[in-house]
């Protein structure tokens, strides 16, 4: 009695490593888009994770993922995949953005180590997918194409005329087909005429091909990022799932997009590249725009998260985060609201959200880079209040977790434990706090907190002093591998 034969392995690769700016506010540099919970109940990072765990099968082997992300975000990362029970085969850490491209080699050259060669299913963690059966046989049939060494990407089945995709023109609209070439983002008269047609697709961005086959196609298109890539590699750095590459060598990395450096380049040459059609309610939520697409609706179009109430208002969207908000006599507008900063924004604008990002970044703002919340490898904290001379911080510790061992030049601290226990170093004293229980740092103080149980740790903190900036922090011990000041 035969068996069918196991499949070549395939290995997850998210693309976790964006910023997700045309998002803000609710999307930041310290917390983007990837992260937050925008579609269903589980982040789009989490979905991502999730989706791809789907294709295995008795016969198909899935490898734990593969993640390729910013080394700020690795504990956003880590705890994530925790709440989903998945355990990565590795967390790649870019010490500074350079693009898809790069990001993909060091994936692949991660997925060689060992003389593995497995196949790469390659997507970005800030996108939705409705109807997994469809997606997962979608995928099952590029797998199958790319196990040859052939690359091959999904094309998502447009049902409208999209300008903010860019497109692919394939030979035939069913089964495995050529990739005739890669169209860029048109303007609205040619989207609709590539919608009439039938023969384009839009870029979805995933890609499915062995790991051998795009190290092989960028070393004959971009050999520049096949050196350069490798060099980084070669003097790479591995903390458990951390690999870290040269910080200096990946820097001189050249920037280029896995469409520009290698994809783009593939038709017509001897390099194969083919596309399989994707009709499973796929959705990039690159901006507000789409997130109202995916959105639950009300009988006038309205979609809202958080406390909003609608008044003679159509096909607008409101995202609240901290309190009620209400919009009398909107259409087709977008409303967001967070602790700390609120958009108001045409919908068919919300490609634009961007410039805002650009202009906050210029004038050396900090609300496109962090929210008043917080997130650190030990917690968050939040800041509730501030002044001249004083600032009033909400402070939660995970179970089990510390900060670091530090000391400050400018402020003294009060700690106020509202709820969980808390183990407090003052100076040369060790003290356990409970609920309702305080102490007091005093400047120039070496001190250090920390949550000895297992519930979350609750603290409110009533700085004082003449500075007090994030900066004004000397570390001596820390656990989670930053760097002292």
């Amino acid at each position: 009695m035969s068996s069918t034969p196991l499949r070549l392995p395939v290995t997850p690769v998210i693309m976790a490593g964006g910023s997700g700016t045309r998002l803000w506010p609710l999307s930041r540099a310290g917390y983007p888009k990837q992260f937050l919970v925008l579609s269903g109940n589980t982040s789009l990072f989490q979905q991502a994770v999730t989706r791809l765990q789907g294709l295995a099968s008795p016969t198909q082997p899935v490898n734990p993922p593969l993640v390729v992300g910013n080394e700020e975000h690795r504990f956003l990362v880590l705890d994530q995949l925790r709440e989903l029970k998945a355990e990565p085969s590795a967390v790649i850490l870019e010490p500074t953005g350079r693009n898809t491209a790069p990001a993909l080699t060091l994936a692949a050259l991660q997925a060689l180590e060992g003389g593995q060669d497995p196949v790469l299913v390659v997507t970005p963690a800030d996108q939705t997918v409705t109807d997994s059966e469809s997606f997962n046989s979608a995928l099952a049939q590029a797998v199958e194409a790319a196990a040859d060494g052939t690359i091959v990407i999904l094309g998502i089945t447009p049902d409208r005329p999209e300008t903010g995709y860019g497109y692919i023109l394939a030979s035939a609209a069913e089964g495995i087909a050529a990739v005739e070439r890669f169209v860029e983002k048109p303007d609205a008269s040619t989207a609709a005429r590539y919608l009439a047609e039938g023969s384009y697709y839009w870029n979805s961005g995933m890609f499915v091909l062995r790991a051998s086959a795009w190290i092989n196609a960028l070393e004959r298109f971009r050999p520049d990022i096949a050196s350069a890539t490798r060099a980084a590699w070669a003097v790479r750095k591995t903390d458990d799932k951390f690999v870290r590459p040269g910080k200096a060598e990946f820097a001189a990395v050249p920037s280029e997009s896995v469409d520009y450096a290698v994809m783009e380049k593939c038709p017509g040459s001897p390099a194969a590249i083919r596309m399989v059609p994707l009709n499973a309610g796929w959705n990039d939520l690159g901006a507000w725009e789409a997130v109202w697409q995916v959105a639950p609706k009300d009988e006038a179009g309205n979609s809202h998260v958080g406390d909003a109430v609608f008044a003679d208002s159509r096909n607008t969207l409101v995202h609240a985060t901290s309190r009620l908000v209400s919009v009398v006599g909107l259409e087709d507008v977008i409303v967001v609201e967070t602790a700390d900063a609120v958009l108001v924004t045409d919908r068919a604008r919300s490609q634009d959200v961007k410039k805002i990002v650009n202009r906050l970044d210029a004038e050396k703002r900090g609300e496109h880079t962090l929210h008043r919340k917080v997130h650190r490898p030990w917690g968050w904290y939040d800041s509730i209040d501030n002044g001249p001379r004083h600032q009033v911080k909400r402070i939660m510790v995970k179970p089990g977790a510390s900060l670091s061992l530090q000391m400050h030049h400018h402020r003294a601290e009060h700690w106020i434990v509202v709820s969980g226990t808390a183990e407090v170093t003052n100076g040369d004293k060790v003290i356990i706090l409970s609920e309702n229980q305080s102490t007091y740092i005093p400047l120039g103080q070496t001190h250090r907190l920390a949550n000895p149980g297992k519930m979350p740790l609750e603290i409110i903190e009533v700085q004082s002093g003449s500075y007090l900036g994030e900066d004004d922090i000397v570390r001596f011990e820390d656990t989670y591998g930053r760097a002292p000041k």
